[in-house]
């Protein structure tokens, strides 16, 4: 009877010291949260400063508030606009992101639901694409450029976006559509359906968490994306990225006017995660699932 009545004590601890670690584990994860937003917080506030306040070391907390930054980004005292890089980096990233969407979904449906021969050979070529650095073929890809004619020009940027992120798009998509239960293309095939009805009805419905997580990824890279821009641009193709870097001159580094600057610069990516949020963590949930 004693070794009775102990079982429900014994249940009871193990339920204490459980919910001790998922409380402990949760206030990790809050902290490692609250590390990892404090650079963030701490751009936007020295955005507010005026110059003199953000250039103090230490830094003034208490420092009054000022858009001045936000003003001398949109031009208030040079008269240059942000607006046509921001379009710019809008652009490519968007006809990109559509492009990569367009040719990873059929390549990743040969190379799960009907693999195609020696499909891993397949997946190590994207792979490979990426081990080289992208500095490697920086030479060769601005002369192709200017021999064709194409520098300072939106649509080589999203040639070069869309052949960047299109191996990472290609395995993304291949986990997720992985996940799709073949019993339904079956049915779709004895019912009649080719293949563009199978990819645009039955398929894209299914994986579309996946499919969101993987344009906003490939949307947040050719967003942030520096390199290729700051080369093959100029006056015309110039991005935010590029139009960022203008903010450091030969005069000095105005802390406040480049934090604004970084803040504006940021927030259509910021936008897009939190728009897409819950599509991404669904999406990435479900291509981790095996």
């Amino acid at each position: 009877m004693a070794a009775t009545a102990d079982i429900p004590q014994r249940a009871a601890g193990g339920g204490l010291s459980t919910r001790r670690k998922r409380g402990a584990l949760g206030l990790l994860a809050w902290l490692c949260g609250v590390v990892f937003f404090l650079p963030v917080a701490w751009m936007v506030l020295t955005s507010l400063h005026g110059e003199s306040d953000a250039a103090t070391n230490p830094p003034s907390l208490g420092a009054p508030l000022t858009f001045q930054g936000y003003r001398e980004f949109f031009g208030a005292s040079t008269g240059v606009s942000p607006w046509p890089p921001l379009i710019n980096s809008l652009s490519a990233s968007v006809l990109s992101t559509l492009l990569v969407l367009v040719l990873a979904i059929p390549a990743a449906y040969a190379l799960s639901i009907r693999p195609v021969r020696k499909w891993t050979d397949v997946m190590f070529f994207f792979l490979s694409t990426k081990m080289l650095p992208a500095v490697a073929g920086l030479l060769p890809i601005y002369l192709i450029a200017k021999n064709s004619g194409l520098l300072d020009n939106i649509g080589l940027l999203v040639i070069l976006y869309t052949s960047m992120n299109l191996p990472i798009a290609v395995w993304m998509m291949r986990s997720f559509l992985a996940e799709v239960p073949v019993e339904i293309l079956e049915a779709a095939s004895i019912d009649g359906a080719g293949l563009p009805t199978i990819l645009t009805r039955i398929v894209a419905p299914v994986v579309a968490p996946g499919i969101a997580a993987t344009a906003l990824i490939c949307f947040i890279f050719s967003w942030n994306e520096l390199l290729f821009a700051r080369v093959l641009t100029g006056v015309v193709a110039g991005t935010a990225p590029v139009f960022l870097t203008g903010f450091v001159t030969s005069q000095g580094l105005f802390l406040a006017k480049v934090c604004a600057a970084a803040v504006c610069i940021s927030l259509p990516v910021l936008i897009a995660g939190f728009a897409a949020q819950d599509k991404l963590v669904q999406g990435l949930s479900l291509g981790a699932v095996k």
